[in-house]
């Protein structure tokens, strides 16, 4: 795959006040400032996206998660994504980038706020849905068939210290697997034929041996899409039955 990337020089084309965030040569990203900034500026330049990030909320970086996307989309398809956040930029791709039907859910009252702003300011359509803690079913109506179910779920095993808030963090289960599960099993009735389920994960062995054991008794067959976006691995295991 393509590299694709923005260096510093030119974010700060976009946002000039990056400058004061600059440290011998080298942005600071310990700036949670900085990090929006330089996130926002790499949404726009690359892939011409207007994107405002939530005060407490992940700063979902654009290059990582278009990276997910590639790993199953060839565009067109009818996609759904579980939680998408104050972003929603997985999900504006997904129209935007790859031509897809697109349906997100959130649960958080503000960062559903968000993302329909964020959707609106870009001017693709989504079908954005509020959850009140269902994940698929008693939220997707019932006869709705995809091509792809995905998400970037919760996958810590208790609440923890630092960027993420208590829902974007906690999976549950012994190793913050439950949340993917329980959207696996429900997964397989909104599916449709040849349809698939892609998660994007950390590179923890314990996390994704739990999910991918359990999926295999499920009754799918599993691919992991191992990829690296800056400094950090990823995982996209990718599901069909």
């Amino acid at each position: 795959m393509k590299m694709i990337g923005l260096k510093i020089e030119e974010a700060l084309k976009i946002f000039p006040e990056l400058q004061k965030y600059i440290k011998n040569g080298k942005l600071d990203f310990s700036s949670r400032e900085a990090r929006i900034l330089y996130n926002k500026a790499v949404a726009k330049a690359v892939f011409d996206l207007k994107i405002e990030y939530h005060p407490k909320g992940l700063i979902t970086p654009p290059i990582s998660r278009y990276i997910f996307l590639k790993t199953f989309l060839r565009g067109g398809e009818k996609i759904l994504e579980i939680g998408t956040g104050h972003s929603a930029l997985m999900a504006i791709m997904a129209a935007k980038l790859f031509n897809c039907e697109a349906w997100a859910t959130e649960i958080d009252e503000e960062f559903f706020e968000y993302a329909k702003r964020n959707i609106e300011c870009n001017k693709v359509q989504v079908k954005l849905i509020k959850s009140k803690g269902q994940i698929i079913k008693g939220l997707i109506p019932e006869g709705e068939k995809f091509d792809v179910i995905f998400s970037a779920p919760p996958y810590y095993e208790k609440p923890t210290k630092g960027v993420l808030t208590p829902i974007e963090a906690v999976g549950g289960g012994e190793y913050g697997e439950k949340f993917s599960l329980k959207l696996l099993r429900e997964a397989k009735d909104y599916l449709k034929p040849k349809g698939k389920v892609a998660l994007f994960l950390p590179d923890k062995a314990p996390l994704l041996n739990a999910i991918t054991q359990e999926a295999e008794k499920m009754g799918y067959r599993i691919r992991d899409i191992k990829f690296k976006a800056g400094t950090r691995v990823r995982h996209s295991l990718i599901f069909t039955l």
